[in-house]
């Protein structure tokens, strides 16, 4: 046994290892405390330190399947970038519900791994509870806003891409009636929905868009459903703000044209597809495990943009003219260099109520919280 104090005595020291030899080998490698050092004080919401683990155990919670085609498709193909990148191999478990089953599931495997990335908004508050009960272990949140000393969250401007997608729409469409299909009524999918308006209205003044729900990720007979529903009303375009890609298997079934969402869907409907708003995730969960790796690792919220490359659109369909093609690459060369701000006023909603003001830019508090439609939506938001 090591001692940190000095003994004042040779008899002492001798009465000392005898008692230990009575203890047995159990004890072999215990350590009596070091006296405390006094520390500085640590203000309230101060990072903890972060660890260097040259071989962090990492894990991803999944909202669906990695075959959805769609958003979690993405994100297990950025898992897959990043295991090659760094030669390490990662689990993940698919199919968690938003529910309290998910924090059964993060708590698991907080038990055996080092980083935990959960990857949709409705695991939020689950991934807080668990990362309060295992401070040594960092969680990693897609698209919320709570954080911790050990919990950060990401997400990308994806509206960027949806307003890029929404110019190629607007230029396709014949009836000036696009068909728009929701999620869920979060601020996530209602600020894409407005992005995408603004985008469609830029090019086309003339155009409206009718929203329907299906409150759902991914359950494709109900997407598919609710995207007949908007073509029976006439919409010659159609797009989607979910997972899957029923709903332009359904346009392309009927003669209408498609918007896909988290990933290029092309190959689900060649004739009909124009575009998609996609996702790069690998490159960020590349840095995310090198900072761990390295002890550099912080508490943040990132909130990447298409000049990150987080998010981009996938190539434009083959059935869009050269002309839309060229229109649309020319905007998104502006988003990039900041010249085109989706959000800039004057921003109308629905009601005709001014919400930007004419040289004004909407606040990133104000997008992640929003609640309202631009004008020219037809739809209701329900609360």
């Amino acid at each position: 046994m090591k001692f940190t104090k000095r003994m004042w005595s040779t008899t002492l020291i001798l009465m000392l290892a005898m008692l230990i030899g009575l203890v047995g080998c159990s004890q072999e490698n215990a350590k009596p405390a070091a006296a405390p050092t006094p520390a500085e004080p640590k203000p309230a919401n101060a990072a903890a330190k972060p660890t260097e683990i040259k071989a962090p155990r990492v894990a991803f919670v999944y909202i669906g399947p990695p075959g959805d085609g769609g958003y979690t498709y993405e994100h297990d193909q950025g898992r897959k970038y990043m295991e090659k990148e760094l030669g390490i191999k990662a689990d993940f478990v698919e199919n968690v519900p938003e529910s309290a089953d998910a924090e059964r599931i993060i708590t698991e495997l907080a038990q055996n791994h080092d980083l935990i990335f959960t990857t949709s908004f409705g695991y939020m508050d689950y991934t807080l509870n668990v990362a309060k009960k295992y401070p040594k272990v960092i969680f990693m949140h897609a698209s919320g806003f709570k954080t911790a000393d050990n919990m950060g969250t990401y997400f990308g401007r994806n509206y960027q891409a949806s307003y890029l997608a929404g110019i190629a729409a607007g230029k396709m469409t014949k009836k000036n009636l696009i068909g728009y299909v929701g999620a869920f009524p979060i601020p996530e999918v209602i600020y894409n929905i407005n992005a995408f308006t603004l985008g469609a209205q830029s090019v086309n003044p003339d155009v409206k868009l009718n929203v329907v729900w299906s409150n759902t990720w991914y359950d494709p007979a109900t997407e598919r459903q609710a995207a007949v529903s908007l073509l029976d009303k006439g919409a010659d375009v159609i797009a989607a703000y979910q997972d899957s890609p029923a709903s332009i298997q359904a346009a392309q079934e009927r003669g209408a044209f498609g918007i896909g969402n988290d990933s290029d869907m092309t190959r689900f409907a060649p004739e009909a597809y124009i575009t998609s708003a996609v996702w790069k995730w690998g490159p960020y969960y590349t840095k995310v495990v090198k900072d761990v790796m390295n002890g550099t690792w912080k508490s943040e919220q990132y909130w990447g943009s298409m000049k990150d490359g987080i998010v981009d659109i996938s190539p434009l369909g083959k059935n869009v003219p050269e002309d839309v093609k060229k229109l649309v690459e020319a905007a998104k060369v502006k988003v990039v260099s900041g010249e085109l701000n989706v959000f800039k006023g004057p921003i109308t909603d629905a009601s005709g109520a001014i919400k930007v003001a004419e040289g004004k830019v909407l606040e990133d508090k104000d997008i992640l919280s929003i609640n309202w439609f631009v004008k020219g939506i037809e739809g209701t938001i329900p609360k």
